[in-house]
């Protein structure tokens, strides 16, 4: 329900386009694995996931869950709280990993949290935490990188400079472009399976702000 939600509600608000590399191809039970720069990446990239034929479960944080209605919809439909220096941490993964065994893809934000910056502009990702390998690792799961390029433009900064934003979004409407690149195992050491993956990221992530500076449109069409 929230993917095709997200796939109604970005268009209301912005220009999405998405593309992926020639045969990609998102088999059951896939890490997807996105940079993280705007709160509003959830739905620009369930949005772009939902028009590519894929529907995962989300590991976000666990506040979400305390929102009235937003955390009952969360929990129903199988995404996967993320308690952050708690002892419930490890919880997300047993999760995670058994929604991948079921068949079930998974989103994953590997920088764990938001950038500070309060400008609009593009950035390359951050640092990787250690969650994704250890999920890769644990599952064998293959890992589908994504790069996501436009969402700052709808919202970013501080509480009212993102509450503005999203009020002006639909008279805006600014691009919006997510790019899928092709799946890949990671093998290594956890170091250089995290490093793999975020290498992997930057260069999706690379292609997304290209379409997006160019104007092009990709697979799944201009809105």
């Amino acid at each position: 329900m929230l993917s095709r939600l997200a796939d109604v509600l970005v268009p209301a608000a912005g220009r999405l386009t998405v593309s992926a590399d020639d045969g990609a191809e998102f088999a059951p039970g896939s890490i997807f694995v996105a940079n993280h720069t705007s709160t509003a990446d959830p739905a620009v990239v369930l949005a772009a996931l939902h028009r590519l034929g894929a529907e995962p479960a989300v590991m976000a944080a666990a506040g979400l869950w305390r929102i009235p209605v937003l955390g009952a919809a969360l929990s129903r439909e199988g995404h996967i709280p993320v308690h952050r220096a708690d002892a419930r941490a490890g919880r997300s993964l047993d999760l995670a990993a058994a929604a991948l065994d079921s068949g079930r893809s998974v989103l994953i934000y590997a920088e764990g949290g938001l950038p500070r910056r309060r400008d609009a502009g593009e950035a390359e990702p951050g640092e990787f935490r250690s969650g994704l390998s250890r999920l890769a690792e644990r599952t064998g799961a293959p890992v589908v990188p994504l790069g996501q390029a436009g969402s700052r433009r709808l919202v970013s900064g501080g509480t009212v400079k993102q509450l503005a934003g999203l009020a002006t979004a639909p008279l805006r409407r600014p691009a919006l472009h997510v790019h899928a690149g092709p799946a890949l195992r990671l093998t290594g050491d956890r170091v250089t399976r995290t490093e793999r993956a975020r290498e992997a990221v930057i260069a999706a992530w690379r292609v997304a702000v290209g379409r997006l500076e160019s104007g092009r449109v990709g697979r799944g069409g201009g809105i």
